[in-house]
Protein backbone atom coordinates (compact mmCIF):
# COMPACT_ATOMS: atom_id res chain seq x y z
CA UNK A 1 0.00 0.00 0.00
CA UNK A 2 1.32 3.41 -0.94
CA UNK A 3 1.80 5.95 1.83
CA UNK A 4 -0.93 8.41 0.68
CA UNK A 5 -3.53 5.65 0.63
CA UNK A 6 -2.37 4.39 4.02
CA UNK A 7 -2.60 7.85 5.59
CA UNK A 8 -6.02 8.48 4.05
CA UNK A 9 -7.36 5.20 5.43
CA UNK A 10 -5.93 5.55 8.96
CA UNK A 11 -5.86 9.35 9.59
CA UNK A 12 -9.35 9.46 11.15
CA UNK A 13 -8.32 6.88 13.75
CA UNK A 14 -5.21 8.87 14.68
CA UNK A 15 -7.19 12.09 14.96
CA UNK A 16 -9.70 10.41 17.24
CA UNK A 17 -6.88 9.09 19.43
CA UNK A 18 -5.42 12.60 19.66
CA UNK A 19 -8.82 13.94 20.70
CA UNK A 20 -9.16 11.39 23.50
CA UNK A 21 -5.61 12.05 24.67
CA UNK A 22 -6.34 15.77 24.77
CA UNK A 23 -9.46 15.19 26.86
CA UNK A 24 -7.56 12.91 29.23
CA UNK A 25 -4.78 15.46 29.56
CA UNK A 26 -7.17 18.29 30.43
CA UNK A 27 -9.63 16.44 32.63
CA UNK A 28 -7.96 13.19 33.65
CA UNK A 29 -8.94 9.62 32.84
CA UNK A 30 -11.56 9.63 35.59
CA UNK A 31 -13.63 12.12 33.60
CA UNK A 32 -13.70 9.96 30.46
CA UNK A 33 -16.72 7.74 29.92
CA UNK A 34 -16.12 3.97 30.20
CA UNK A 35 -16.61 3.52 26.48
CA UNK A 36 -14.10 6.30 25.79
CA UNK A 37 -11.51 4.62 27.99
CA UNK A 38 -12.09 1.36 26.12
CA UNK A 39 -11.84 3.21 22.81
CA UNK A 40 -8.57 4.82 23.91
CA UNK A 41 -7.01 1.42 24.54
CA UNK A 42 -8.29 0.04 21.26
CA UNK A 43 -7.02 3.00 19.23
CA UNK A 44 -3.65 2.75 20.95
CA UNK A 45 -3.28 -0.89 19.85
CA UNK A 46 -4.32 -0.02 16.30
CA UNK A 47 -1.84 2.85 16.15
CA UNK A 48 1.04 0.68 17.35
CA UNK A 49 0.16 -1.71 14.53
CA UNK A 50 0.08 1.21 12.10
CA UNK A 51 3.53 2.28 13.31
CA UNK A 52 4.94 -1.21 12.78
CA UNK A 53 3.37 -1.35 9.31
CA UNK A 54 4.75 2.07 8.40
CA UNK A 55 8.23 1.11 9.60
CA UNK A 56 8.13 -2.10 7.60
CA UNK A 57 7.21 -0.17 4.44
CA UNK A 58 9.90 2.50 5.15
CA UNK A 59 7.45 5.38 4.92
CA UNK A 60 8.61 8.99 5.28
CA UNK A 61 10.40 10.03 8.47
CA UNK A 62 7.84 12.74 9.44
CA UNK A 63 5.05 10.14 9.42
CA UNK A 64 7.09 7.70 11.50
CA UNK A 65 7.97 10.42 14.00
CA UNK A 66 4.32 11.46 14.28
CA UNK A 67 3.17 7.91 14.95
CA UNK A 68 6.01 7.43 17.44
CA UNK A 69 4.94 10.51 19.41
CA UNK A 70 1.29 9.51 19.28
CA UNK A 71 1.90 5.98 20.54
CA UNK A 72 4.22 7.26 23.27
CA UNK A 73 1.54 9.67 24.52
CA UNK A 74 -1.10 6.96 24.46
CA UNK A 75 1.17 4.44 26.18
CA UNK A 76 1.54 6.79 29.16
CA UNK A 77 -2.23 6.72 29.67
CA UNK A 78 -2.91 3.09 28.77
CA UNK A 79 -0.15 1.58 30.92
CA UNK A 80 1.30 4.31 33.08
CA UNK A 81 -1.41 6.73 34.12
CA UNK A 82 -3.97 6.32 36.84
CA UNK A 83 -7.31 8.01 37.18
CA UNK A 84 -6.10 10.41 39.86
CA UNK A 85 -8.13 13.26 41.23
CA UNK A 86 -6.68 16.72 41.63
CA UNK A 87 -6.05 16.14 45.32
CA UNK A 88 -4.30 12.86 44.58
CA UNK A 89 -1.97 14.64 42.16
CA UNK A 90 -1.22 17.27 44.80
CA UNK A 91 -0.52 14.57 47.39
CA UNK A 92 1.74 12.73 44.96
CA UNK A 93 3.65 15.92 44.14
CA UNK A 94 4.39 16.79 47.76
CA UNK A 95 4.67 13.21 48.97
CA UNK A 96 6.93 11.87 46.22
CA UNK A 97 7.74 14.04 43.21
CA UNK A 98 9.17 17.12 44.92
CA UNK A 99 11.28 15.45 47.63
CA UNK A 100 12.61 12.91 45.12
CA UNK A 101 13.64 15.67 42.74
CA UNK A 102 15.24 17.57 45.63
CA UNK A 103 17.43 14.56 46.41
CA UNK A 104 18.19 14.02 42.73
CA UNK A 105 19.27 17.66 42.34
CA UNK A 106 20.99 17.90 45.71
CA UNK A 107 24.40 18.71 44.20
CA UNK A 108 23.04 21.92 42.67
CA UNK A 109 21.28 22.78 45.92
CA UNK A 110 24.50 22.19 47.86
CA UNK A 111 26.39 24.60 45.59
CA UNK A 112 23.92 27.39 46.37
CA UNK A 113 23.70 26.55 50.08
CA UNK A 114 27.48 26.45 50.57
CA UNK A 115 27.97 29.65 48.59
CA UNK A 116 25.31 31.50 50.60
CA UNK A 117 26.68 30.23 53.91
CA UNK A 118 30.25 31.13 52.99
CA UNK A 119 29.29 34.66 51.92
CA UNK A 120 27.25 35.12 55.11
CA UNK A 121 30.22 34.05 57.23
CA UNK A 122 32.59 36.39 55.38
CA UNK A 123 30.21 39.35 55.63
CA UNK A 124 29.61 38.66 59.32
CA UNK A 125 33.34 38.56 60.04
CA UNK A 126 34.02 41.78 58.13
CA UNK A 127 31.19 43.80 59.67
CA UNK A 128 31.94 42.54 63.18
CA UNK A 129 35.51 43.78 62.81
CA UNK A 130 34.77 46.99 60.86
CA UNK A 131 31.07 48.01 61.14
CA UNK A 132 31.36 50.82 58.59
CA UNK A 133 32.28 48.33 55.89
CA UNK A 134 28.65 47.28 55.80
CA UNK A 135 28.03 50.28 53.50
CA UNK A 136 30.42 48.75 50.99
CA UNK A 137 28.59 45.43 51.13
CA UNK A 138 24.91 46.38 51.18
CA UNK A 139 22.67 49.10 49.70
CA UNK A 140 22.04 51.96 52.10
CA UNK A 141 18.27 51.38 52.16
CA UNK A 142 18.81 47.91 53.69
CA UNK A 143 21.00 49.18 56.51
CA UNK A 144 19.28 50.41 59.70
CA UNK A 145 20.32 53.97 60.49
CA UNK A 146 20.31 53.32 64.22
CA UNK A 147 19.94 50.09 66.15
CA UNK A 148 18.57 50.79 69.61
CA UNK A 149 16.24 47.83 69.83
CA UNK A 150 16.39 44.16 68.93
CA UNK A 151 15.17 42.89 65.58
CA UNK A 152 12.12 41.44 67.27
CA UNK A 153 11.22 44.81 68.79
CA UNK A 154 11.91 46.85 65.66
CA UNK A 155 11.27 45.14 62.31
CA UNK A 156 8.76 42.67 63.80
CA UNK A 157 6.88 45.09 66.02
CA UNK A 158 3.51 44.55 64.33
CA UNK A 159 0.11 43.80 65.76
CA UNK A 160 -2.05 40.75 65.15
CA UNK A 161 -4.35 42.70 62.83
CA UNK A 162 -1.42 43.50 60.54
CA UNK A 163 -0.29 39.87 60.28
CA UNK A 164 -2.31 38.89 57.16
CA UNK A 165 -1.10 41.89 55.18
CA UNK A 166 2.46 41.39 56.36
CA UNK A 167 2.39 37.70 55.43
CA UNK A 168 0.98 38.43 51.97
CA UNK A 169 3.62 41.07 51.30
CA UNK A 170 6.44 38.82 52.48
CA UNK A 171 5.23 35.86 50.40
CA UNK A 172 4.84 38.02 47.29
CA UNK A 173 8.31 39.52 47.64
CA UNK A 174 10.04 36.22 48.39
CA UNK A 175 8.38 34.38 45.52
CA UNK A 176 9.39 37.22 43.19
CA UNK A 177 13.02 36.93 44.35
CA UNK A 178 12.94 33.15 43.93
CA UNK A 179 11.72 33.43 40.34
CA UNK A 180 14.33 36.10 39.63
CA UNK A 181 16.89 33.63 40.93
CA UNK A 182 15.48 30.90 38.70
CA UNK A 183 15.45 33.30 35.74
CA UNK A 184 19.20 33.50 36.12
CA UNK A 185 19.46 30.38 33.97
CA UNK A 186 19.02 32.74 31.01
CA UNK A 187 22.36 34.32 31.96
CA UNK A 188 23.97 30.86 32.32
CA UNK A 189 23.57 31.04 36.08
CA UNK A 190 25.42 34.33 36.62
CA UNK A 191 22.34 36.15 37.96
CA UNK A 192 21.53 33.15 40.14
CA UNK A 193 25.01 33.18 41.65
CA UNK A 194 24.80 36.94 42.19
CA UNK A 195 21.46 36.70 44.05
CA UNK A 196 22.76 33.80 46.13
CA UNK A 197 25.87 35.77 47.08
CA UNK A 198 23.80 38.87 47.86
CA UNK A 199 21.42 36.91 50.09
CA UNK A 200 24.36 35.53 52.01
CA UNK A 201 26.02 38.93 52.42
CA UNK A 202 22.74 40.51 53.54
CA UNK A 203 22.16 37.79 56.12
CA UNK A 204 25.68 37.93 57.53
CA UNK A 205 25.99 41.71 57.39
CA UNK A 206 22.72 42.44 59.19
CA UNK A 207 23.42 39.74 61.78
CA UNK A 208 26.77 41.37 62.51
CA UNK A 209 25.21 44.83 62.82
CA UNK A 210 22.74 43.64 65.44
CA UNK A 211 25.50 41.67 67.18
CA UNK A 212 27.64 44.82 67.36
CA UNK A 213 24.82 46.49 69.29
CA UNK A 214 24.28 43.59 71.67
CA UNK A 215 21.30 42.00 69.91
CA UNK A 216 23.08 39.17 68.12
CA UNK A 217 21.34 36.23 69.76
CA UNK A 218 17.92 37.89 69.36
CA UNK A 219 18.58 38.30 65.62
CA UNK A 220 19.08 34.59 65.05
CA UNK A 221 16.28 33.57 67.40
CA UNK A 222 13.87 35.97 65.65
CA UNK A 223 14.59 34.73 62.14
CA UNK A 224 14.80 31.05 63.07
CA UNK A 225 11.03 30.24 62.98
CA UNK A 226 10.81 31.11 59.28
CA UNK A 227 14.46 31.41 58.26
CA UNK A 228 15.36 27.76 57.81
CA UNK A 229 12.49 27.17 55.38
CA UNK A 230 12.91 30.49 53.60
CA UNK A 231 16.66 30.18 52.96
CA UNK A 232 16.28 26.56 51.89
CA UNK A 233 13.59 27.58 49.40
CA UNK A 234 15.85 30.25 47.89
CA UNK A 235 18.59 27.68 47.43
CA UNK A 236 16.11 25.23 45.87
CA UNK A 237 15.22 27.97 43.34
CA UNK A 238 18.93 28.44 42.71
CA UNK A 239 19.32 24.70 42.17
CA UNK A 240 16.52 24.81 39.58
CA UNK A 241 18.37 27.55 37.69
CA UNK A 242 21.69 25.70 37.79
CA UNK A 243 19.93 22.54 36.61
CA UNK A 244 18.79 24.27 33.43
CA UNK A 245 22.17 25.99 33.06
CA UNK A 246 23.90 22.60 33.22
CA UNK A 247 21.76 21.36 30.32
CA UNK A 248 22.70 24.41 28.28
CA UNK A 249 26.43 24.19 28.94
CA UNK A 250 26.87 20.40 29.28
CA UNK A 251 24.12 18.66 27.30
CA UNK A 252 26.08 15.39 27.27
CA UNK A 253 25.03 12.88 24.65
CA UNK A 254 21.63 14.48 24.20
CA UNK A 255 20.85 17.22 21.76
CA UNK A 256 21.04 20.53 23.61
CA UNK A 257 17.33 21.15 23.04
CA UNK A 258 16.40 17.76 24.46
CA UNK A 259 18.70 18.20 27.46
CA UNK A 260 17.21 21.62 28.21
CA UNK A 261 13.67 20.26 27.93
CA UNK A 262 14.42 17.34 30.26
CA UNK A 263 16.08 19.50 32.91
CA UNK A 264 13.45 22.23 32.57
CA UNK A 265 10.77 19.71 33.55
CA UNK A 266 12.77 18.85 36.64
CA UNK A 267 13.32 22.54 37.38
CA UNK A 268 9.56 23.19 37.26
CA UNK A 269 9.13 20.60 40.03
CA UNK A 270 11.78 22.34 42.15
CA UNK A 271 10.22 25.76 41.60
CA UNK A 272 6.77 24.48 42.52
CA UNK A 273 8.19 23.12 45.75
CA UNK A 274 10.21 26.28 46.46
CA UNK A 275 7.15 28.51 45.99
CA UNK A 276 5.19 26.30 48.39
CA UNK A 277 7.98 26.51 50.97
CA UNK A 278 8.00 30.28 50.70
CA UNK A 279 4.25 30.29 51.27
CA UNK A 280 4.80 28.39 54.51
CA UNK A 281 7.76 30.56 55.53
CA UNK A 282 5.88 33.79 54.81
CA UNK A 283 2.90 32.61 56.84
CA UNK A 284 5.15 31.83 59.80
CA UNK A 285 6.95 35.15 59.41
CA UNK A 286 3.68 37.05 59.36
CA UNK A 287 1.78 35.23 62.08
CA UNK A 288 4.34 33.59 64.41
CA UNK A 289 7.67 35.44 64.23
CA UNK A 290 6.23 38.80 65.41
CA UNK A 291 4.43 37.30 68.41
CA UNK A 292 5.74 38.24 71.85
CA UNK A 293 6.90 34.72 72.58
CA UNK A 294 9.82 33.91 74.86
CA UNK A 295 13.13 33.45 73.08
CA UNK A 296 13.15 29.74 73.92
CA UNK A 297 9.75 29.26 72.29
CA UNK A 298 10.79 31.04 69.10
CA UNK A 299 13.97 29.02 68.92
CA UNK A 300 12.00 25.83 69.47
CA UNK A 301 9.70 26.68 66.57
CA UNK A 302 12.73 27.23 64.36
CA UNK A 303 14.35 23.95 65.34
CA UNK A 304 11.07 22.08 64.82
CA UNK A 305 10.79 23.49 61.27
CA UNK A 306 14.40 22.50 60.57
CA UNK A 307 13.96 18.93 61.80
CA UNK A 308 10.61 18.58 60.01
CA UNK A 309 12.18 19.77 56.76
CA UNK A 310 15.10 17.35 57.07
CA UNK A 311 12.75 14.45 57.77
CA UNK A 312 10.50 15.45 54.88
CA UNK A 313 13.30 15.43 52.34
CA UNK A 314 15.03 12.31 53.68
CA UNK A 315 12.22 9.94 54.65
CA UNK A 316 9.85 10.17 51.67
CA UNK A 317 9.82 7.16 49.28
CA UNK A 318 13.06 6.73 47.44
CA UNK A 319 12.41 5.35 43.97
CA UNK A 320 8.76 4.38 43.49
CA UNK A 321 9.15 5.14 39.80
CA UNK A 322 11.25 1.99 39.43
CA UNK A 323 8.40 -0.24 40.57
CA UNK A 324 6.08 1.59 38.21
CA UNK A 325 8.46 1.03 35.32
CA UNK A 326 8.76 -2.64 36.24
CA UNK A 327 4.98 -2.95 36.26
CA UNK A 328 4.76 -1.28 32.85
CA UNK A 329 7.40 -3.66 31.49
CA UNK A 330 5.53 -6.64 32.91
CA UNK A 331 2.31 -5.51 31.25
CA UNK A 332 3.87 -4.86 27.87
CA UNK A 333 6.04 -8.02 27.77
CA UNK A 334 4.36 -10.90 25.91
CA UNK A 335 3.47 -13.71 28.30
CA UNK A 336 4.26 -17.34 27.37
Amino acid sequence: MQQPAFVKRRAASWERLETLLGQAGRRGLRRLAPEEVEELGRLYRWTTSDLAFAQGRAYDTPLLEYLNRLTARAHAYVYGATAQTGWERVARFYGQTFPQEFRRSFAFFAICAVLMTLCAAIAYTIVRARPDDVYALLPADLIPTTIKRSLHDSNFAVGALDAPGMAAEIISNNVRVAFMEFGGCVTLGLTTIYITIFNGIMLGGLAALFANHGFGSDFWITVSPHGFIELTAFNVAGAAALLVTAAIVFPGRLRRRDAILANAKRAVVLMGGAASMLLVAGTIEGFISPRRLPAADRLTVGLVTLVAMILYFSLTPRHPERSEQSERSRRTTPQP
